[in-house]
């Protein structure tokens, strides 16, 4: 059996927040998670980057390191790597199969915890040092919120998104996001809007959490920055290889991390942060792609928040000519989307998102009209291939794929297939 046949049972049941659930299935495992240190990362934007330069920089460190992460672009097993390698098919199916088993019949977990619970049982197994785990949805009832006591928590940003699950405001965003700190637990915190800080630092007080807020680094030549440690004085000069201003925040989010590590006892050199910054990868996130020897940038760009950090990323590029190509889901805030992303003059086609629930292209391309009716171009296009194929057509033109991680793993698994 295949990964997909394994998950397939389970799909149906969608999202459904929860813990006792995943509680009732780590208890038939034998509890795996409270054999793993752990950093746990949640935030409306950024989580994934951020567990992506903990991940690297603790695997440099001589760490045995697990990351677990989702959605997944192309391949399940992006979700679980250790040591930055993902957990190769065949392990993933056998701990599928594990799982599966242990499943109690009288109340059916979500996929997603399925496969978290694999994600513990494989991090116990290969002994790690720590896992970097990225919370799922929200966080208070999320299936990676089983840890009594992690090493460091870690809020990145908190956008209003989710708002079905998670509540109709940002403060009762931030306050499930709120629901990973533990007593006596330290949390690294990004910079929040007033109404959702104020909610965190309320949980944080209430429950004793010392609070690290950084100040972002600071960029000092193209590709490097500079970051002043919360604990001493002495500057850290890092490679920067992730793309946007938005890296600033992230990546002192991550070295705050480390520097609580640091605190504890962990060995983590000056060497290693370098090192390891150096040789982070996060794909599918404002990444350089090439396409029939054409260059283009793809990200996810799922949310305002993130829309607008790409769209602040794409206007320090200087280029004329703006060709965006979108697909979304159709739970996503289209026109809150549009209302940052687009421009007059530039040009826009609409996809739909394949496998998944897809907002119209039609209906998109009406709504992005009413809001930006200076466009130069706005069309549907039946397929993502062929809307790269018209974009390219145009000359002159910075080229854009962005809208939907899952349009993101279309691309890079069917335009550019997958090296596995």
């Amino acid at each position: 059996m295949d990964i997909n046949s394994l998950l397939q049972p389970f799909q149906h049941f969608g999202v459904n927040l929860g813990l006792s659930r995943i509680e009732a299935l780590l208890a038939n495992l034998g509890n795996p998670h409270h054999q793993v240190p752990v950093i746990h990362v949640a935030g409306t934007n950024g989580k994934g980057s951020v567990c992506a330069y903990l991940s690297s920089v603790l695997t440099e460190a001589g760490y045995r390191t697990g990351r677990y992460t989702s959605p997944h672009l192309v391949s399940w097993t992006e979700r679980i790597c250790l040591n930055e390698q993902q957990i190769s098919a065949a392990e993933f199916c056998k701990l599928l199969l594990e799982v599966n088993n242990a499943v109690n019949s009288e109340e059916s977990p979500t996929q997603f915890e399925i496969i978290t619970a694999a994600a513990w049982l494989y991090f116990a197994r290969q002994q790690v040092d720590v896992a970097v785990v990225e919370v799922g949805l929200g966080g208070r009832l999320d299936a990676t919120n089983v840890i009594p006591k992690p090493l460091v928590t870690v809020i990145t940003s908190i956008s209003r998104e989710h708002w079905q699950q998670l509540g109709p405001t940002v403060a009762d965003i931030a306050g499930e996001k709120a629901g990973i700190l533990k007593p006596g637990c330290p949390t690294v915190v990004g910079i929040l809007p007033a109404d959702a800080q104020q909610v965190v630092r309320s949980r944080a007080q209430e429950l004793q959490c010392p609070v690290i807020t950084p100040q972002p680094a600071c960029e000092i030549r193209p590709g490097w920055a500079e970051y002043q440690p919360i604990f001493n004085t002495n500057l850290i000069k890092y490679p920067l290889p992730l793309q946007g201003q938005i890296q600033l925040n992230n990546s002192a989010l991550a070295l705050a991390s480390l520097e609580v590590l640091q605190n504890q006892g962990w060995n983590i050199s000056e060497t290693a942060i370098i090192n390891g910054m150096a040789k982070t990868q996060w794909p599918g996130r404002m990444q350089w792609m090439t396409w029939r020897d054409q260059k283009l940038l793809i990200d996810g760009a799922h949310n305002p928040a993130a829309a607008k950090v790409l769209r602040n990323y794409v206007d320090t590029l200087n280029s004329q000519n703006i060709t965006w190509i979108m697909g979304m889901l159709s739970t996503k805030d289209h026109a809150d989307i549009f209302q940052v992303l687009l421009k007059p003059n530039d040009r826009l086609y609409l996809v739909p998102v394949p496998d998944n629930s897809s907002a119209s292209p039609l209906e998109l391309a009406k709504l992005a009209y009413s809001i930006c009716p200076q466009l130069n171009l706005c069309q549907p296009h039946c397929d993502l291939n062929s809307a790269i194929e018209a974009a390219f057509d145009l000359t002159d033109s910075l080229v854009i794929v962005c809208g939907s991680l899952y349009l993101i793993g279309h691309f890079l698994g069917q335009i550019i297939p997958s090296p596995n």
